[in-house]
């Protein structure tokens, strides 16, 4: 079992992301700076509520690679990851740019590179891993079912 940063092995519950008011306004404040383009690589993400048919906004930091693109959620099973599971589409935001895109989920193997990259490119948030940037890829497929990725391709 890989260890975590601070020499534990990586078997205690990992925390839990709050869904609370206060996550609702930080993601509001971190989409106005999205929007002014003080995060070059993070975009806004809408997907429609499964249940409501609402949509829903999130900021998220898409890895980019080779042409290709992928959704990572560093915070679990959340709101965004069901409701594009549902519909298979998603909407990407960014400096006035829309884009519309179908999104297919990943398995554990292919989810592991990409997975490992996230977490190079953005440092945090590395609590809510087991593995580390450091640790080989392997110790990443682990971490699929807790962290899924979605390949996004554009639509049209």
């Amino acid at each position: 079992m890989p260890q975590r940063p601070d020499g534990t092995e990586g078997t205690e519950p990992l925390p839990t992301f709050s869904t609370g008011r206060g996550r609702r306004a930080m993601d509001s404040v971190v989409g106005l700076l999205i929007r002014r383009r003080l995060f070059p690589r993070s975009y806004m993400l809408t997907t429609t509520g499964r249940r409501t048919g609402q949509p829903l906004t999130h900021p998220v930091t898409p890895v980019e690679r080779g042409g290709r693109r992928w959704l990572v959620s560093p915070y679990g099973q959340v709101s965004w990851v069901h409701n594009a599971r549902a519909s298979g589409r998603v909407t990407l935001q960014r400096g006035g740019r829309t884009e519309d895109c179908a999104v297919r989920e990943l398995g554990p193997e292919e989810a592991a590179p990409v997975l490992k990259e996230y977490l190079a490119i953005t440092g945090p948030p590395r609590r809510y891993f087991r593995a580390d940037k450091s640790d080989p890829v392997e110790a990443f497929a682990a971490e699929a079912a807790e962290h899924p990725v979605f390949e996004i391709v554009p639509i049209g």
